[in-house]
């Protein structure tokens, strides 16, 4: 199965839950509908507080991402993609753009949870 999250910059939420994702064993992309020009600086301090590194993940937009099977929305709104027969999951998040750590590791530790219990519910 594969899953793709989505959000605007493709810099913070989307790359956390890709980055949780695969380090579950799920076959996770991620992109946005506006991406950013690099990574969210402080997203990828709080997921290396946790021993996963997204320093070197580069935003992308929908071009060239795989077809999923699911896909889980964060905040994108009518700009995410609409892909008929896709499963799709939204995601109320705050974004961490422009928030201090503390706040991005509020969001961070959301994400895993939401992550978590996804993968969770696919094993029943």
């Amino acid at each position: 199965m594969k899953i793709l999250f989505v959000c605007i910059e493709n810099a913070g939420r989307s790359q956390m839950a890709e980055a949780f994702a695969r380090a579950l064993g799920l076959d996770a992309y991620s992109c946005g509908s506006h991406p950013a020009s690099q990574v969210n600086s402080a997203a990828v301090e709080a997921m290396k507080e946790r021993a996963i590194d997204i320093a070197s993940n580069k935003p992308k937009g929908f071009a060239g991402v795989p077809k999923a099977d699911v896909v889980v929305t964060m905040g994108c709104g009518d700009a995410c993609p609409v892909l008929p027969g896709t499963r799709y999951v939204d995601w109320e998040l705050d974004d961490p753009h422009g928030k201090p750590l503390d706040e991005v590791r509020r969001i961070r530790d959301e994400i895993d949870a939401r992550v978590r219990a996804f993968v969770a519910d696919l094993d029943r």
